[in-house]
């Protein structure tokens, strides 16, 4: 990588370096192919204030999604509504995501990150202040209609972490800012795990919890109007220059050859990605359908242990930040992305059976330290995904192969969550984890049929003098 100052062009053909001499700059267009002979990339400072910032708007969509869940009884009882219809405030999330995610990548690739960025922190900020309204036994429609906006929010959001990082950060860094734009979503839930429990206590007179649920409503749409104003003033669509070899090549593709339709056509006929597009579903799906129904799990082994059953989910979810982190920084030095992936997804499954069958032993410090365990596997194993995929699919948009994992596990993760529900309203809590350790095994067994083609690795590592080459299919 050449790391200059600011650039200014000189005659036709040519960039002004800051030594003041002219950097030849060859630019020849085939039928099907650009060769770019020489180039200039740049890391900025403000792509740290970028991705904290899309963190930041994550978090706070995220924390939303788990705020019923983990307290799933009281709300029941505030709302006069069965358990189902609570879970449905969290597999709206799921069920939203699928049909809007094409539009929205669409979207991603006509208009870029800004746009996507306002519309989801502004949709997000609505979501909080219609909930404020909600606080009503006779309301839950309400409540609803907010969480759906939440949720509508959240296609905007998810998928976008590896464009963020592709689009802001050199190539020695890109999967480690991967894994900080996947840590704020998770953040987001280890909150939600933690606070409502402690907000809003299971008390008996309704008014009184109303006041509670109002006060955690309030807080949140307060931090969602910041967040929406610092989106506006300071998030900034792309670099001037960019940080990689890779974002050069693409930056250099004429805009007329490109095509949404085929893009996603292309996808489809990649065998290696359609593999992790169904095992990643897999994966996550689990975890959803873990954190969706973790309270009524624990609340079943462990009666009135409200506040604890959202200590263990921020258990869960923070080691799985760790593990995000620490897998990110790991692919950054190894480039392994097939090894590391098969293996946190192997150490996925042996936590869920560990979970599984420890669950009801009568012990909390034990399923404190399984949901640890399992966390930090199944959650760590997100960011891998989203890598993996961009390095499978390049030079096809991020954000398009990250909406189509992102849309496989909220299929995934809405059939898992019912399914997984009636298991354990008929059978038992082991009955349904074990369900959910049958799938983990055979996503596990499909990641290892992956064939690994580090298509984004070949095009960073071209000399830079000898120019990148890039089909135009």
């Amino acid at each position: 990588m050449c790391e200059k100052s600011d650039n200014h062009f000189g005659q036709a053909g040519q960039m002004k370096s800051s030594d003041g001499n002219f950097d030849q700059v060859e630019i020849s267009e085939c039928r099907d192919t650009i060769v770019v002979a020489a180039c200039s990339t740049r890391l900025y400072r403000r792509r740290w204030l970028i991705v904290f910032l899309f963190s930041s708007y994550s978090l706070c969509n995220a924390f939303q999604w788990i705020q019923y869940g983990i307290i799933n009884n009281i709300f029941m009882k505030f709302y006069n509504v069965s358990s189902f219809a609570i879970d449905w405030l969290s597999m709206i999330y799921m069920l939203t995501y699928i049909p809007f995610i094409f539009p929205v990548t669409w979207l991603l690739e006509r208009k870029g990150l800004r746009v996507i960025a306002l519309f989801a922190a502004s949709i997000n900020c609505v979501g909080t202040w219609i909930k404020v309204a909600s606080v009503q036994p006779n309301l839950f429609w309400v409540t609803m209609l907010g969480q759906f906006a939440c949720s509508f929010a959240q296609v905007f959001i998810l998928g976008m972490p590896s464009q963020v990082a592709s689009v802001w950060f050199g190539s020695d860094e890109v999967s480690t800012a991967c894994a900080i734009g996947v840590f704020g979503n998770q953040l987001g839930i280890a909150i939600g795990f933690l606070i409502p429990p402690v907000l809003v206590p299971n008390v008996d007179d309704i008014n009184e919890l109303a006041q509670h649920i109002s006060f955690m409503f309030y807080i949140t749409a307060a931090v969602a109007s910041l967040i929406f104003l610092l989106v506006v003033f300071v998030f900034q669509e792309k670099p001037e220059i960019p940080p990689s070899l890779a974002q050069v090549a693409l930056r250099h593709m004429p805009t007329a050859q490109y095509s949404y339709l085929a893009s996603i056509s292309r996808l489809f006929r990649n065998k290696p990605f359609i593999l992790l597009l169904i095992s990643y579903g897999l994966n996550v799906g689990c975890f959803y359908a873990v954190s969706t129904l973790l309270n009524r799990m624990i609340i079943e082994h462990y009666p009135g242990e409200e506040v604890n059953a959202g200590r263990i989910g921020l258990t869960l979810v923070i080691a799985g930040v760790v593990g995000s982190l620490l897998c990110g920084i790991w692919l950054d030095k190894t480039k392994s992305y097939k090894e590391t992936t098969l293996s946190v997804y192997l150490l996925s499954f042996v936590g869920m059976v560990i979970y599984a069958f420890t669950l009801n032993l009568g012990h909390l410090w034990v399923v404190f330290l399984t949901s640890g365990l399992l966390g930090f596997f199944m959650t760590g194993y997100l960011p891998l995904g989203f890598e993996f995929a961009v390095e499978l699919t390049y030079p096809e948009s991020e954000g398009t192969s990250s909406g189509l994992l992102n849309c496989s596990a909220q299929i995934f993760g809405i059939a898992f969550t019912i399914i997984q529900g009636k298991i354990i309203n008929h059978f038992s809590t082991l009955a349904g984890n074990i369900f959910l350790c049958v799938f983990l095994l055979i996503g596990s067994i499909m990641t290892a049929l992956i064939k690994s083609d580090l298509r984004r690795q070949k095009a960073n590592s071209q000399p830079q003098t000898e120019g990148i080459a890039v089909s135009m299919f």
